[in-house]
């Protein structure tokens, strides 16, 4: 990532996509360099411009937003944050499972959009809370997606930062719980993430709880 935070902001309504990017464009550390009016642009936009971050409404005409992350996630760099009026649980695990990033409804506060901008453009991931409730609820009705047997390339420490970290654990607190430092715990979830082939931590809760690792609930 560069110093400035490079950002497409991709919506169908020319007024929220608008707001969107002037709310971000008046930051000092993030430059809105293309918007997009539907999934099929918002990819070529990124292809063009090669942005940190894509801001991406998830229902837009002839390509929706979960087909444009698929593509951007399997393409390119850009992270991929998801911004919709719709909490619906097969969005929210559709666009996951897609590659994004971040999951947030439309009506975020200014500041908190901002933040989430800037947390998704240095590597983390984030979930509103009322979609990570709805998110991981929805594994209680799925069948596991994921054979258990696909875990045996990781190692039983590797395992367990994995079980911790899909119980929403951060390093520091993982670290604690292991006892081990956190350069350690680093070293496990990009052992995990590598293994696995996996973008970031929340395709790693996802696959925790697709392969039974994980259980809702537990």
């Amino acid at each position: 990532m560069s110093e400035r935070i490079r950002i497409v902001v991709a919506d169908d309504q020319e007024l929220v996509r608008g707001g969107f990017a002037m709310i971000l464009d008046a930051q000092p550390d993030i430059d809105v360099v293309a918007e997009a009016g539907d999934g099929a642009e918002a990819v070529a936009a990124v292809r063009e411009h090669d942005p940190d971050v894509l801001l991406l409404d998830i229902r837009m005409p002839r390509m929706d937003g979960i087909e444009a992350a698929r593509v951007i996630c399997a393409e390119t760099r850009c992270r991929v944050l998801m911004l919709t009026t719709f909490d619906h649980d097969d969005y929210v695990y559709d666009a996951l499972r897609a590659g994004a990033s971040g999951f947030l409804l439309k009506d975020v506060r200014r500041d908190d959009l901002v933040k989430a901008v800037r947390v998704v453009a240095g590597g983390e991931s984030l979930l509103a809370p009322q979609v990570t409730t709805r998110l991981i609820s929805a594994f209680t009705s799925r069948p596991a997606a994921r054979p258990a047997e696909a875990l045996g390339v990781l190692t039983a420490r590797e395992r367990e930062t994995l079980q911790l970290i899909a119980r929403g654990l951060s390093n520091a607190e993982i670290a604690e719980a292991m006892v081990v430092s956190e350069h350690t715990v680093k070293t496990h979830v990009s052992n995990v993430l590598s293994k696995l082939g996996l973008r970031d931590r929340v395709q790693a809760v996802i696959a925790a709880y697709e392969s039974g690792l994980a259980v809702p609930g537990a």
